[in-house]
């Protein structure tokens, strides 16, 4: 028998197997203080875990997009090794960081294999079904590239439940026994993922001197602006992003929403996931997928400063409209960090063609490396640095207490994030306007919409 024809089976669904078990990585808030408690180091010191393992999913699929582009069964399996084998090694250490409190060792090999070692099966998971599903959806590239990106931005929503009643259920040594059923769990979903992927028959990879052209000298093709735009702009949207979501529980609290943090983290994660997907579909009908960008931004700059104008943060408990006005913000913002992650790919297949999307689309995911490594970090030291912290006060006036301590805030400096935000997503506007211009007729390249004609819907 022949491999399957079947764009389902051949690419949406082990897309889908392969993106919803590794963007469970964004599920480091629900388990993150029982792994310092478990090990005894403070949360601060395990938080680079998660730092390390957005740094090397961007930078391993910028240096691997050439594995990528050349056998995507290759780097569907080293993604199906690296996350199961990081996932396991990450339980072994923290067990051991228990048998042996304060241990550096215990530290270190959680950053290797949750930050380093995961990190490269993120990184080429992350790549791996993006070229084929757009191969295989050659009329709705958005709509497809959507649905998989979707599936690693509902992970979290999926799987935190999950994880908090294997930790419930288990006890006591519960988190690291967590770490190796779900490390075998991932194995065989995305085992099977590897296995059903395949490229269209009907698609052949560039041959001769198109196979050895540079990821430079495709970028070449056009004005080196123009990539140097989509790379800004797709950097300032995740740092933007990351430093208004780090901050997201403590604004909602601020609101006077304290007792809603859960149900509105999970909406949260929804307008992502609806982002990643709708965005995405909706450039499927417009000239330049660029315009979504656009959008995006001027959304993100309208409710920002109509957040900024009104105090929303600072005012906003015990005022219904200014409660709206920031929750408006905080899902929008959600929702466009999202869409920012499934329009790339297919706006660099509109400038650049199919060739090598893999190679470039991996070269493009390091600005994410580098926006993971600023954006909480910019959020942190912006609250740290201007307000005070005071006592959050409910509609009594009473102070708020959690696990007996007294809940303390900086209104004024979720406020001050607003003022770094609002400025970067002006200048990623700027950036959107004069530097990435949509390709005129004879720019667009040959390969830009292609497929299997063969394709059996």
């Amino acid at each position: 028998m022949g491999k399957p024809k079947n764009k389902w089976v051949s690419a949406a669904i082990p897309a889908l197997l392969l993106h919803c078990s590794i963007g469970t990585v964004y599920c480091w808030s629900i388990f993150s203080q029982e792994i310092a408690d478990y090990i005894d180091w403070s949360k601060g010191a395990t938080e680079w875990a998660f730092s390390l393992a957005i740094f090397f999913l961007g930078m391993s699929a910028a240096f691997l997009g050439n594995v990528v582009e050349k056998d995507i069964h290759k780097s569907s399996l080293i993604a199906t090794i690296c996350f199961s084998v990081g996932m396991a090694g990450t339980g072994f250490f923290i067990w051991y960081g228990g048998q042996h409190q304060h241990n550096l060792v215990a530290l270190i090999g959680i950053y290797l294999c949750y930050g380093l070692i995961m990190g490269i099966g993120l990184g080429t998971g992350y790549l791996s079904p993006v070229k084929t599903l757009m191969l295989w959806f050659k009329d709705r590239k958005g709509l497809a590239t959507g649905l998989a990106v979707a599936g690693f931005g509902a992970a979290k929503a999926i799987a935190s439940p999950i994880m908090q009643t294997l930790l419930d259920k288990l006890g006591e040594t519960g988190i690291y026994k967590m770490f190796w059923i779900l490390a075998c769990v991932y194995f065989v979903m995305m085992f099977t993922g590897h296995l059903l992927l395949h490229k269209p028959a009907g698609w052949v990879e560039p041959q001769g001197k198109e196979a050895k052209k540079s990821i430079f000298s495709v970028i070449k093709t056009r004005k080196i602006g123009n990539y140097i735009g989509i790379w800004l702009m797709f950097y300032i949207n995740i740092t933007c992003g990351l430093a208004l979501i780090s901050q997201e529980k403590m604004i909602v609290k601020c609101i006077g929403l304290a007792a809603s943090v859960g149900i509105i983290s999970t909406v949260s994660a929804i307008f992502n996931a609806g982002g990643r997907l709708g965005f995405s579909a909706w450039a499927d009908s417009m000239k330049d997928r660029n315009t979504i960008y656009k959008l995006i931004f001027v959304i993100s700059i309208a409710l920002t400063a109509a957040t900024i104008l009104t105090s929303g943060i600072e005012k906003g408990n015990g005022s219904t409209g200014l409660t709206i006005l920031v929750l408006a913000l905080i899902f929008m913002v959600n929702a466009g960090y999202g869409g920012g992650f499934s329009n790339v790919p297919t706006l660099l297949s509109d400038h650049y063609g199919m060739g090598s999307i893999s190679a470039l689309h991996g070269i493009t995911l390091s600005a994410w490396a580098f926006a993971g490594l600023t954006g909480n970090q910019m959020a942190t030291w912006i609250v740290k640095t201007f307000g005070e912290e005071i006592p959050l006060l409910d509609k009594a006036g009473n102070a708020v207490i959690d696990h007996g301590e007294i809940v303390m805030v900086n209104p004024t400096g979720y406020q001050y994030v607003l003022y770094a935000t609002i400025a970067l997503y002006i200048v990623a506007l700027l950036l959107s306007l004069l530097l990435v211009k949509a390709p005129k007729e004879g720019e667009i390249p040959a390969d830009a919409m292609v497929g299997d004609p063969n394709d059996v819907h």
